[in-house]
């Protein structure tokens, strides 16, 4: 299975997504640099708050990257170029917050995007990024509830504290 892109997903409902949390998305032509990526071509890239993509950008780097600077009070965002991490809590954030908004993209879903996080190189401490989501991202979970930017779910939906 190889990793989904950009180009594998409709790029107006990547921008959609973006677009609910005040984020601009922009595409960059294949083989031109990506501004702003910390990993270098292919992956998304931050400036401010614009995410930049080619169409062989990773749907979980896009996602990644749009989340670090959803997590971000927006007086910080206009500032972010390249790097947009202050600590582990806002880090885990942001793969918690790229798993659940994974959902809101058709054709991808959090399922997907979780197996592509392991086949790229995201590591946790249970083995695997829905080990991780499921049994031990409470902290994750907890972070972004008491900012406001997930919604409140349902008991039965919530993953199981550890």
């Amino acid at each position: 299975m190889s990793i989904l892109c950009l180009r594998d997903i409709g790029f107006a409902d990547a921008e959609t997504l973006l677009a609910r949390h005040g984020l601009a998305l922009a595409r960059v032509a294949d083989g031109a640099p990506i501004p702003g990526s910390y990993w270098g071509e292919p992956e998304a890239g931050i400036i401010g708050t614009t995410v930049y993509v080619r169409g062989d950008t990773p749907v979980h780097s896009m996602l990644h990257e749009a989340c670090h600077l959803i997590v971000l009070p927006p007086e910080r965002r206009a500032a972010v170029h390249t790097d947009a991490t202050d600590s582990v809590a806002e880090e885990d954030a942001t793969c918690y917050l790229q798993i659940v908004l994974a959902d809101a993209l058709p054709g991808v879903g959090s399922a997907r995007l979780m197996a592509d996080m392991d086949a790229w190189g995201y590591t946790y401490r249970l083995g695997s990024t829905r080990a991780w989501f499921e049994q031990d991202a409470e902290d994750a979970r907890q972070w972004l509830l008491e900012r406001g930017l997930l919604p409140r779910l349902p008991l039965a939906a919530t993953p199981a504290p550890h």
